[in-house]
């Protein structure tokens, strides 16, 4: 297949995506078919690529001989691209329904669907030069969907995460000069690029460049200390939160710290070194940080936020391995963290959309459920979702017969492999992991299947209290005022019901890859060691 579709795979969304608020659709309707007409193309595109990739490359701009931004499909390519290429169709699905309430849907769906070519440029880039042009465009494109809501809360949002976006990039970009002086040329290459004449004497220099340019890499990774931008990134519609914290954004941060370790500064230059051991340290931090962080928080989108800076860590800490096995095990967890990541999120978004539908009907106001004690017994409402949403949460506990388990195992069979004494810490930093994962997403579960005695009017009783300080007259009419909005609130989250076909054909679609991955890992598992052993 030529080397330009390459271009034209990254160009269909971007054109498609700016072309959204200038063309006067008739509806939105027909406005959703050409938007899913060019996020299905471009995905039948890379399918084609992917499947007979190009030979050569496809070199699109240059400034010198060395510094052009140039395309090529390798491993690790295919990798990425196959999860976006499969995911973006039917997250285009769900965000359709997810936005019909929202505000501003036409600038909303032009950034979404340019940040599927932005993620693709990554995937193909064939240097670390043309990764970090697409990566830091990534950035540009992505604010816009934080910012949608214009609330207070989105806008810090958007200042946190543009604030660690811009100083991660200064650290990658010191990473970047660094390559591009010691080394021959900069295309990635399975085993490292540096020059051995030129890096002679200055090891320790570069170990440390190495550091620096992991950690900036790492801010989109969301990897402690400089993850916090990725909670409150929480605001923002949950077709967005789902692209940041499964498809798109945080998969390319994981994504650029594999190929700096494995392509740039190769594993033979920094396996057993002292940034090593940094860096994988950070990794167990980060593991054993987010996943506490995830067991106290009681905001529903927020706990899965700190769920997501969990496990990227252990993608980061199968990378800090260093060895092929190492790679499998991060490949692994990349791409099936990536569907039970998703598939998490559109359920928790499935539920806020539907409970919010139905109070803005009821009561006049938007009122969703949003907090993990809001969840009692709207298994009973909503089954489809809860069903869905249950099979993604063991799957991220890591319960045997689903698609986590063969990461994880793969993760800490690597670990035992290698055998030193940080990877033996990284192993208990797993177990520990896994078993604040079954608490914090069990405990939603629980909250669905098995309500309390108070099931759905918590919320309605904290305002009855708040309401009944002050005079007997005051207290009286605002007794009076909050029952009644207190009534209309639950009755509406009473009467919640599973969404349409387009919210629920996702759902199930990504629940049934995590059921298939578990049961039937063997050709995804044979496919990424070819990748880990730098034979694609």
């Amino acid at each position: 297949m030529s080397s330009i579709f390459m271009l034209i795979a990254i160009l269909v969304p971007l054109l498609s995506g700016v072309l959204v608020p200038v063309i006067k659709f008739r509806d939105r309707r027909s406005r959703n078919i050409f938007i899913e007409t060019a996020v299905i193309i471009t995905s039948v595109i890379v399918m084609l690529l992917l499947t007979n990739p190009p030979a050569g490359n496809f070199v699109f701009a240059g400034f010198t001989k060395s510094l052009t931004l140039s395309l090529r499909i390798d491993g690790m390519s295919q990798v990425f691209a196959g999860l976006v290429c499969f995911m973006w169709p039917l997250a285009s699905l769900y965000a359709f329904e997810y936005m019909t309430k929202e505000d501003k849907e036409p600038i909303f769906f032009m950034f979404y669907t340019m940040t599927y070519g932005i993620t693709l440029g990554i995937a193909f880039s064939e240097d670390i030069f043309t990764m970090y042009f697409f990566y830091e465009l990534l950035t540009l494109v992505t604010v816009p969907l934080i910012l949608h809501t214009l609330t207070r809360e989105a806008v810090l949002a958007c200042r946190s995460y543009l604030y660690y976006s811009l100083g991660g990039a200064a650290f990658a970009f010191i990473g970047l000069a660094f390559i591009i002086s010691y080394s021959m040329d900069i295309d990635f290459r399975y085993g490292g690029v540096l020059s051995r004449t030129r890096v002679a004497g200055n090891e320790n220099v570069l170990l440390l460049i190495y550091v620096l340019a992991f950690m900036g890499f790492g801010v989109k990774a969301a990897i402690f200390p400089v993850g916090g931008w990725l909670p409150k990134a929480s605001v923002a519609p949950t077709p967005v939160t789902a692209l940041l914290h499964a498809v798109a954004v945080v998969n390319a941060g994981a994504f650029a710290n594999i190929r700096l370790t494995y392509y740039c500064f190769g594993t033979e230059f920094l396996k057993g070194t002292w940034a090593r051991t940094v860096v994988m340290c950070v990794a167990i931090m980060t593991i054993l940080y987010s996943s506490t962080r995830a067991v106290k928080e009681t905001h529903i989108k927020r706990r899965l936020a700190w769920s997501t800076s969990s496990n990227l860590s252990y993608i980061l800490f199968g990378v800090t391995i260093m060895t092929p096995l190492g790679l499998l095990g991060a490949l692994s967890h990349f791409v099936i963290h990536a569907f039970m990541k998703i598939c998490s999120f559109f359920c928790a978004g499935a539920i806020i959309h539907q409970t919010t539908q139905e109070t803005q009907r009821r009561a006049g106001f938007s009122s969703g459920v949003a907090f993990v004690h809001e969840l009692d017994g709207l298994a009973a409402k909503m089954p489809g979702v809860f069903f869905i949403f249950t099979i993604s949460a063991m799957a991220l506990m890591g319960v045997p017969g689903l698609a986590g388990f063969i990461s994880k195992w793969n993760l800490a069979t690597a670990a035992v492999e290698a055998g030193d004494a940080c990877c033996y810490a990284g192993i208990g930093a797993l177990l520990v992991s896994a078993l604040l994962t079954a608490i914090y997403m069990a405990s939603m579960i629980m909250r669905g299947y098995f309500p309390g005695k108070d099931a759905g009017l918590d919320k309605g009783e904290r305002c009855v209290k708040e309401g009944s300080d002050g005079d007997s007259d005051t207290q009286d009419l605002q007794a009076d005022s909050v029952k009644r909005i207190t009534d209309e609130v639950s009755g509406g989250v009473r009467e919640c019901r599973d969404p349409n076909w387009m919210m629920m054909l996702p759902l199930g679609i990504f629940a049934f890859v995590i059921v298939i991955l578990g049961l039937f890992s063997g050709p995804l598992v044979s496919f990424l060691r070819t990748v880990a052993e730098g034979r694609i």
